[in-house]
């Protein structure tokens, strides 16, 4: 019975030994995973692990900054407009003739620099049945050579789907997140019209994917057949060299409606080839 007693007892104690050990082991678990704070995700600022993986900030939250439009030095700011810490495209309606009557031109927003392989995240809204989007892989000297005013490249469609002026009515690769006019994207979730979006386009080397709020919607890779067979049915089969993988601009669309970017950034890609 004595013993009996002796062996509850010490099994008591290594129960409660152990529960002390895993209370501490989640203690120091949890010690290691930081808080998250507002101050830690400011808009237009990069946290200290962005910083070490490399992401640099296209837009400060203030400026224009390395950006142009394209043919341009400069930014119409009558088309673009930096207010309260977002990029705002100013529906067409709402821009100024110039003194003679004719509309003011600037086109598409355009980064200074070029880039070749990278993860570039950006977020985004539009109103109600609004449609832009973000071109990538954008060559200045073939857009102004075959195109009127409009960046010339990859687009990464940014619509409101389930207006009912597209709903429906549209080709499968002309949604949210679809390469345009190329590829459909799948299993897309937007976020209700005027609430932020977030995207992502990943390029590195040839294979490309096109993410929208943590799901990926879009994958492909230059020089696919499937990529040459889709391009010579689409609106871009008139344009040599349209589907070469180059250094290129990243654009924002002047299309007429409004639209608003933030915490736009980019991570370059180093690769070895």
């Amino acid at each position: 019975m004595a013993n009996r007693q002796f062996n509850i007892k010490t099994f008591y104690f290594l129960g409660l030994l152990l529960s002390l050990f895993l209370y501490g082991c989640q203690d120091k678990v949890d010690k290691k995973v930081p808080n998250a704070k507002l101050s830690d995700y400011q808009d237009n600022t990069l946290n200290d692990q962005e910083i070490r993986e490399g992401w640099k900030l296209l837009f400060d939250g203030k400026t224009f900054n390395g950006w142009r439009n394209l043919g341009m030095d400069h930014v119409q700011t009558a088309l673009w407009k930096i207010e309260n810490g977002e990029i705002h495209k100013v529906n067409s309606g709402d821009v100024p003739s110039l003194p003679d009557g004719q509309p003011v031109e600037g086109g598409d927003l355009m980064t200074v620099e070029t880039f070749d392989n990278y993860e570039l995240y950006f977020e985004w809204k539009i109103l109600k049945a609004g449609n832009t989007g973000l071109k990538y892989n954008v060559s200045e000297e073939l857009s102004q050579k075959y195109s009127d005013h409009s960046a010339l490249g990859f687009e990464y469609q940014l619509l409101d789907d389930k207006d009912t002026l597209y709903a429906g009515k549209l080709k499968p690769s002309q949604y949210t997140g679809s390469l345009y006019d190329l590829i459909p994207a799948k299993n897309t979730k937007l976020k209700p019209v005027g609430k932020y979006n977030a995207s992502r386009i990943i390029i590195d080397g040839n294979h490309v994917q096109h993410w929208l709020n943590g799901e990926k919607v879009v994958e492909y890779n230059f020089g696919s057949k499937q990529l040459d067979s889709l391009y010579k049915i689409s609106k871009y089969k008139e344009y040599p060299h349209f589907l070469e993988k180059r250094s290129g601009h990243i654009i924002l669309q002047n299309h007429k409606d409004d639209a608003w970017f933030r915490n736009i950034k980019i991570r370059v890609i180093n690769r070895s080839y």
